[in-house]
């Protein structure tokens, strides 16, 4: 017996707002919405592609009542392919992320963002051809 990890959910004030943001990271499409849920993925997940390999989550924003209150203790890390990591940041900015201070130090290769409703994010090193 064995399970597939199919979903990433993330609970969220706003789903649409947050399934906007990611789809623009991630290069992401919605795939299904309902009046609580957007879920967005790179793919159009089908059972017998899931029992047949491991494929790539999809990640679905859920609308909960509550806010965040304290730091994430799971977060999504992602790595620019086409970019550096400076440019991609810069992106990111622009889309609604902003850069947030939890500890990390100055003298790290990653850069720590929050997403528009404050969830922490990493972005690594590019994966960029030379």
């Amino acid at each position: 017996m064995t399970s597939r990890f199919t979903e990433l959910t993330v609970d969220c004030l706003d789903p649409e707002r947050l399934a906007a943001f990611w789809s623009q990271v991630l290069d992401f499409k919605v795939i299904d919405r309902t009046d609580d849920k957007v879920e967005i993925a790179s793919w159009e997940p089908t059972v017998e592609d899931i029992r047949a390999r491991q494929m790539p989550p999809t990640v679905q924003f859920i609308r909960v009542p509550e806010s965040r209150t304290t730091k994430n203790r799971l977060h999504l890390d992602v790595s620019p392919i086409d970019a550096g990591t400076e440019e991609e940041v810069a992106r990111l900015l622009t889309l609604g992320a902003t850069t947030v201070d939890v500890g990390q130090g100055p003298d790290r290769n990653w850069v720590v963002m929050a997403d528009p409703e404050g969830n922490e994010f990493c972005v690594l090193r590019t994966l960029a051809p030379r």
